[in-house]
């Protein structure tokens, strides 16, 4: 017994460290979402959109209905939750900002345990991307 303990030592201290003590996202001074701090396991997109409200809320749509997502906080311009893996239930951190007098829309996804997310949050604001498109193509 003794000796599996020491075994699982080494991964509970892992798991420990790369745990992000806080999951709210920082806004720059400029009023925007913060640089990714490590890029292999976050992206951080910016679109440039003429109907940024109506942009927004599609996008907002398209989120939430996204599976195992929680919404943490949502107000007329910032939108985030976390979206958990489908396996392990790893969360990450989904960010919606809207920035209307600059027509633009900005997405961050970033994992909240590890350093490589295999391209999850990468995929994932792809897909809302081209889902997006597809919404204003329809309107």
């Amino acid at each position: 017994m003794k000796h599996l303990a020491y075994c699982l030592l080494p991964y509970l201290f892992i798991t420990l460290i790369t745990i992000h003590s806080n999951p709210a996202m920082a806004f720059t001074v400029e009023g925007r979402l913060s640089e990714c701090a490590v890029d292999t396991n976050c992206v951080l997109v910016e679109w440039e959109v003429n109907e940024v409200k109506q942009s927004y809320e599609n996008l907002l749509g398209i989120a939430s209905q996204l599976p195992r997502t929680k919404v943490l906080e949502q107000t007329n311009n910032y939108w985030h939750a976390v979206v958990r893996s489908l396996v392990f239930r790893f969360p990450d951190d989904l960010e919606i900002l809207q920035i209307p007098n600059q027509k633009v829309i900005q997405v961050r996804s970033a994992s909240r345990i590890g350093v490589s997310d295999l391209g999850v949050n990468k995929n994932r604001v792809s897909r809302l991307y081209n889902q997006l498109l597809e919404t204003l193509k329809t309107s």
